[in-house]
């Protein structure tokens, strides 16, 4: 028998009529916004399966767009999110999609800032308000964004994670979950560490001291 928690019975506090698509989308929406790290000036919402069928009735479309903008699930702000973007000059799009989709309830997120800075971002709703982010600039990942999430590019080489890791333990952070994909052998490879506690901002700055390193982004909500 699978645990069910208190929380997964009451639901989580939010803005909207579903978990699923407006507490969802919304987390789904803010945590790839925190992901990017810039203000956005431009924002494009593909929509797949349930979501595309009913973002409009369900309220899905103020909802993502109000995670965009930072607001968490339970903000009222949510339900004027359209004026809000149009007031702050950020354009915004939703387009259906029929094609398969692993999970009904996805939504593909294309980002950009005044600077230039694009970023993809591929999200599922999966029930009670929570989520997974699986997809960013077309690489595979999986974390739900309820820890503080590591995520590091590197080279597919010996040490590169012994390294990740004895950084993380040097500031006393201890690993929750960890996963570790690679394009192709000897190529780069992709590490998603999810961590106990925050995280120090000062990791990122050492973990590219090490050449092995090719990017990192630390997601903290």
């Amino acid at each position: 028998m699978s645990f069910i928690s208190i929380f997964d019975i009451i639901g989580p506090n939010m803005v909207g009529p579903s978990s699923s698509h407006t507490a969802g989308a919304a987390t789904i929406s803010y945590v790839a916004r925190q992901m990017f790290g810039e203000d956005i000036s431009s924002i494009k919402f593909i929509l797949y399966g349930s979501f595309a069928k009913t973002y409009k009735g369900h309220g899905t479309d103020r909802a993502l767009l109000g995670g965009a903008l930072g607001f968490e699930s339970d903000d009222l702000r949510i339900r004027n999110s359209f004026e809000i973007a149009n007031d702050m000059g950020i354009s915004f799009s939703f387009e259906e999609s029929d094609k398969d989709c692993p999970h009904p309830n996805t939504v593909d997120m294309y980002m950009k800032s005044k600077d230039g800075k694009e970023m993809m971002v591929k999200g599922t709703s999966i029930g009670g308000g929570k989520i997974k982010i699986v997809e960013i600039n077309k690489a595979k990942v999986e974390f739900s964004g309820e820890y503080a999430t590591l995520i590091v590019d590197h080279k597919d080489e010996k040490g590169a994670l012994a390294y990740i890791s004895t950084c993380l333990q040097n500031l006393d952070t201890n690993i929750a979950t960890l996963r570790c994909t690679r394009d192709s052998k000897g190529d780069i490879a992709h590490s998603i560490i999810e961590c106990d506690g925050k995280i120090d901002d000062s990791i990122i700055d050492t973990l590219k001291e090490n050449k092995s390193i090719l990017d990192v982004m630390l997601i903290q909500i």
